[in-house]
């Protein structure tokens, strides 16, 4: 028998491979569709706008369809369509797919987000940050076989199939024995009555952190590599351990996060966090030896870990909106991050340096420590049946 929490954390983990493995693949894709690497950032912005499409009118469709369909569609169907980006003969061709491909990232967001929501509600345990964490495992394993694989000379066209296949059918039989989970007492109204999901005044506070989170996040996935070569000139095996460690401390704690957030409170693990996160950006901001900045690395990797997670189950847990639609909203936020901070930071890099990339997120960090001081609340998850509730946070 299959826990539901483990279906779930199949589906963080087999959208995460099947995305790291064309990440992976990049290179030659943009080899073999003869385009610049400013032409293939504008192409991915066809999956940035999906998801930013879906995660604002998605809610209600998938309150619907519920976890299960949905899951099938958000899970199966990116393995599918990444499939044949190898085989597409021109750019737009991309583009397009990429734009499919982001729907149903969005709607794979608000899906597994509410589910794991409901699933706390319903047994009086925590499961969000380990959920999560199979993101990050997933993508770790993926981006690391990935280069081996590559480096074999398998062709991305195959490598790409091969995914497909194994997401599909484990994956697949995995959704196939879902169900989905009750509403919990405290979700009023209905998301039908909420076509259109964006962030309202008392949200703004999660979005700021998770606008730290996804900021440092995507300082650390997409310029690590870049960063130690230009500043410490270090061969590439040492260069890649940056991102190493990043993603290796950042899976670590997302795994095993929840007890401590049940033990201690969301407001206090997240202010430890977002600290030692300041730390390590402030580390590889200013580090005069390569040890050190691996050191930032791995800091900033386990400080934002579990912070978005916290984000997202305070945002799921208000009662002013159906946590379909906050999680939603909470989602365009940071999905917007994620996506424009890579050139952001770049454009810092450019025109300051590179090390200046790092310590611009410390203001948005500091702001992110100061949100999650009274947004976050002292809220545990439910009592199990039986027992009395414990008080709840100013989030509900």
């Amino acid at each position: 028998m299959i826990a539901p929490p483990h279906r779930i954390y199949a589906c963080f983990f087999f959208f995460a491979v099947t995305t790291g493995a064309l990440m992976a693949r990049l290179p030659d894709i943009q080899t073999h569709l003869g385009v610049s690497e400013g032409q293939l950032g504008l192409t991915m912005i066809g999956m940035s706008i999906g998801s930013l499409i879906s995660l604002t009118v998605g809610a209600p469709v998938i309150e619907r369809l519920g976890f299960r369909t949905t899951a099938f569609f958000t899970t199966l169907g990116p393995s599918l369509l990444f499939a044949t980006i190898p085989f597409l003969p021109s750019a737009p061709f991309m583009f397009a797919v990429l734009f499919l491909v982001g729907l149903l990232s969005g709607a794979l967001e608000i899906n597994l987000n509410v589910e794991i929501d409901r699933l706390e509600a319903r047994t009086g345990k925590r499961f969000m940050n380990r959920a999560h964490g199979f993101w990050s495992v997933g993508f770790f394993i993926t981006a690391l076989f990935g280069a081996m694989i590559r480096q074999s000379g398998l062709s991305a066209g195959l490598h790409m199939i091969i995914i497909a296949v194994i997401v599909v059918l484990v994956g697949g039989y995995l959704i196939y024995g879902a169900t989905n989970e009750p509403k919990p007492v405290r979700a009023h109204g209905d998301a039908d009555n909420h076509r259109f999901a964006f962030p309202t005044i008392g949200l703004l506070p999660l979005c700021l952190i998770g606008f730290a989170a996804f900021l440092v996040e995507g300082a650390g996935i997409d310029w690590s590599a870049i960063y130690m070569r230009d500043v410490f000139a270090v061969e590439p095996f040492v260069g890649g351990m940056g991102l190493t460690l990043f993603a290796f401390f950042m899976a670590l704690m997302r795994l095993t996060a929840d007890p401590i957030v049940a033990r201690y409170g969301p407001r206090n693990v997240a202010m430890v966090m977002l600290s030692f996160a300041s730390l390590g950006a402030l580390l590889v901001g200013t580090a005069p030896t390569a040890e050190l900045a691996l050191l930032g690395f791995a800091l900033m990797g386990a400080g934002c870990s579990a912070v978005y997670p916290l984000a997202v189950s305070a945002a799921a847990q208000r009662t002013d909106r159906p946590a379909s639609v906050n999680v939603a909203a909470l989602g365009q936020v940071s999905f917007v991050v994620f996506f424009m901070a890579p050139p952001l930071l770049g454009f810092v890099a450019e025109f300051i340096d590179i090390r200046a990339s790092y310590l611009v997120c410390l203001p948005l960090l500091l702001a992110g420590l100061w949100a999650s001081s009274f947004a976050l609340g002292e809220r545990k998850v439910a009592a199990p049946p039986g027992l009395p509730p414990e008080p709840l946070g100013p989030n509900g």
